[in-house]
């Protein structure tokens, strides 16, 4: 049933000091689910299975897996299809609160791991479209992002609060990027870690504007939310960018199940924290992770592998 349930995953998204000894022939199979190819929750994926595997001494097989985003993410680590999945915080918290794509029906399995890196909501667009602010999208095509991504939540709500229609695209962000360049959209939106190769490449190839995402419904949105904060991208963070650009951010976060063992992510929480060093130089939006900053933005409860390490460093 585990190797039925991990083919269907992986066509359904195209495509250790102290760690528990386990004969190497026995090598526990894990999957972290990941989101778009270009995205960064993709490379988090792989580069947390390359901790794993570097340092567990042979007890797992840790697989990252390109996936369709923060929603899928969640409702597969539910079903047992991921062993561990990326996820938005908002999107954490409507899980295990039973609103947004859960309304009414909290993923009551879902278990908290640790956070990880801010994700900033952008709105990209050519320069030569003329659009400067939210306002100027009206009816025009702009990509949204695919069912089941967080993203997609965070643009319609950006879309709510200012009281725009558009043209919605669902493409996956890889295919988004393209289609900008090839003036097939006018905009996208994007919550990502930065700096996002789906973002760098429309950078390097055409000139771009990343519109602020900043007004008082926005504000009053964010204000009375824990997973939310107004942040900025700085000047230089891509090519053409040369001022600050308001807007908000959610944090990149690690869930699991309360079927997934306890030893397993007792493990695997022990492996990233005592080597983050390595996690920090793997990627530019990885480079600040801090263990105390880990332990926040998170809203369903901790899965008690995790606890437990907490607990066993005074984190807790």
């Amino acid at each position: 049933m585990r190797k039925l349930l991990l083919s269907t995953v992986a066509a359904a998204v195209v495509g250790l000091g102290g760690v528990s000894a386990t004969p190497a022939h026995a090598a526990r199979d894990l999957l972290i689910g990941g989101g778009s190819v270009t995205g960064v929750y993709y490379q988090f994926a792989l580069h947390v299975c390359s901790l794993v595997n570097t340092h567990s001494d042979g007890a797992y097989n840790c697989v990252g897996r390109p996936a369709l985003g923060s929603v899928f993410n969640i409702n597969a680590v539910n079903r047992g299809l991921l062993d561990f999945g990326v996820a938005q915080s908002d999107r954490n918290w409507q899980a295990a609160n039973g609103s947004g794509d859960w309304d009414g029906s909290p993923v009551e399995a879902l278990r908290s791991v640790f956070s990880a890196y801010p994700e900033t909501v952008l709105l990209v667009t050519r320069a030569d479209t003329g659009i400067q602010s939210v306002g100027d999208l009206d009816g025009r095509p702009v990509n949204i992002g695919n069912p089941g991504s967080g993203q997609r939540g965070n643009a319609e709500d950006v879309l709510r609060l200012y009281g725009v229609e558009v043209e919605a695209e669902g493409l996956q962000q890889n295919e988004a990027s393209r289609a900008l360049i090839d003036n097939k959209i006018d905009a996208f939106f994007y919550t990502v870690g930065n700096p996002a190769a789906a973002i760098e490449e429309p950078a390097n190839s055409t000139d771009i504007r990343i519109v602020p995402i900043d007004s008082q419904a926005i504000r009053d949105f964010t204000a009375d939310k824990p997973y939310y904060v107004m942040t900025s991208i700085q000047p230089g963070a891509y090519k053409g960018v040369d001022e600050p650009v308001e807007t908000y951010a959610v944090k990149a976060t690690v869930v699991a199940s309360t079927m997934l063992d306890d030893r397993v992510v007792y493990d695997v929480v022990k492996i990233v924290m005592e080597n983050l060093d390595e996690l920090r130089a793997a990627h530019a939006a990885f480079k600040h992770l801090d263990p105390a900053e880990m332990l926040q933005g998170l809203s369903a409860p901790f899965h008690p592998g995790a606890q437990r390490y907490y607990e066993e460093q005074g984190w807790m």
